[in-house]
This record gives structure tokens, C-alpha cells and sequence, in this order.
């Protein structure tokens, strides 16, 4: 799991290095959700949690209070999620998540990305099975013992967690979200998650090697360019 999360954030990295994208991406989640359950952080917790993300990632505020500005206007695109499946080069399983308020031009777009890269887009279900969709938080610690019991007493369905290197990692059903976060900012008012979000687990790593890894990165950067794309999730690892 541990690996599972710096795999993780390597790759959240490598995405962050075009800006102007990551602030797309937040600016259409936080609209979505403000638009969807009030723009008062206060009373919606999805949408706190999302500004609190994007504070993370650096993204300006004038970029926050524009998308919530917009959602108060009431007027806008009506944007819905979409999940995309396939083998990636090298044969990795792969996911695609995006915000959308064309799925014709996002599939088309997708599509070609795959294409283009010899991969093959898959129907709905056909390796997301190999994926646990979980909620993730990851915080400084040096045992889970403690934030374990704090979990359980607040009746949280803990699916895993584990402390490595100095970092707790809790793993939930995403249905968990809230109910986990509220537990343990409850039980240390200063905590400072390293990660919280809802993310696609794979069961299973898959080795990509030689020319398989440039090829794969290349498909992964054009996917990433996709302006509806919000995330790539994959199990590759990549060796040598």
C-alpha cells in the first residue's frame, strides 16, 4: 500500500508540471460541486475538501473564487463524470476519469489517444475490476495503533491502514469519506493530510520495460493534455 501511494504521487507530480491544466481540472471539480451542493464550504463538506486539495496543489485563489462565482450564477455547462477503461501500452490497465459536458467529443477524443498509441479502449468493466476504489488518507505518524482506535470508535469500515516510513495511509470505502476525515480532524485539530482524496487502487502491478515505458509515458501525456481528463489511473511499474 505504501508503494501503492508513492507510485501515486510521483505520478500526481509529473501531471503537476503544466499548470494552467491543473488549475483547469479544479476550477471545473470545484464549480461542479458547488454548483451541485451550495457554495458554502461551511455546509458542503465536498466542496471543502476539494478547496482544501487545491490549496495543496497551489492553485490560486482568484482560480477558486472564480469557479464558485460561476456556480453562483447558476448559469454554466452541466458537466457529468465519466469513467474510461483499457490496456495501455505495455500492457497496463489503465483508467481514465473526466469531467465532461460533451461525452460524444471526450470518447472521440479518448479515443484517439489510444489509437494513436496502439493501446485498446475497453467497455465499461473490463479491467476496472481489477481496481479497489478507495478514499485515501495519508498523514505523519509513527504507528496506526491510535488513529486505528479513533477510526473504530467513530464506527468507520477501515479497509486497511498501515504506517511506513513515518506516514500512516488509511484506506475506506469512498462512501467513507466524510465520516473518516471528521474522525480524525476530531481527534488532532492540526493534522495535515498529505493525501486525502478518492482514488482508484490497482490489485495488481504490472512490469513495463524497455521501449514500453517511453511508449507508455508518451500515452499517458497525451491522455493528461485532454482538457475533460481530471485523472489517469494505471497499474504499470515501470523497470529499468
Amino acid at each position: 500500500m505504501g508503494r501503492a501511494y508513492q507510485n501515486r504521487k510521483e505520478s500526481m507530480a509529473k501531471t503537476a508540471a503544466a499548470k494552467t491544466k491543473v488549475y483547469s481540472r479544479y476550477g471545473r471539480e470545484i464549480y461542479m460541486v458547488a454548483k451541485a451542493g451550495g457554495v458554502d464550504p461551511s455546509g458542503n463538506l465536498s466542496l471543502r475538501s476539494i478547496i482544501d486539495r487545491a490549496k495543496k496543489d497551489q492553485v490560486p485563489s482568484h482560480v477558486i473564487e472564480k469557479a464558485i462565482d460561476k456556480a453562483k450564477g447558476g448559469v454554466g455547462e452541466d458537466y457529468q463524470a465519466a469513467l474510461y477503461e483499457g490496456i495501455g501500452p505495455g500492457g497496463a490497465m489503465v483508467l481514465i476519469s473526466a469531467l465532461t459536458d460533451n461525452p460524444n467529443r471526450t470518447f472521440g477524443e479518448i479515443r484517439g489517444v489510444f489509437s494513436k498509441c496502439k493501446a485498446k479502449l475497453g467497455t465499461q468493466g473490463s479491467v476496472s475490476h481489477m481496481f479497489d476504489h478507495r478514499a485515501m488518507f495519508v498523514f505523519a505518524g509513527e504507528t496506526e495503533d491510535e488513529a486505528m482506535e479513533v477510526l473504530l470508535e467513530a464506527d468507520v469500515d477501515v479497509t486497511d491502514i498501515e504506517c511506513e516510513d513515518g506516514m500512516v495511509t488509511v484506506l475506506v470505502p469512498p462512501t467513507e469519506f466524510f465520516k473518516t476525515k471528521t474522525a480524525l480532524t476530531d481527534w488532532k485539530a492540526d493534522i495535515d493530510f498529505e493525501m486525502e482524496e478518492i482514488t482508484y487502487l490497482p490489485q495488481m502491478p504490472h512490469p513495463i520495460s524497455g521501449d514500453d515505458v517511453a511508449q507508455f509515458e508518451r500515452f499517458a501525456g497525451l491522455i493528461n493534455d485532454l482538457e475533460d481528463v481530471q485523472q489517469i489511473f494505471h497499474n504499470g511499474e515501470f523497470e529499468g
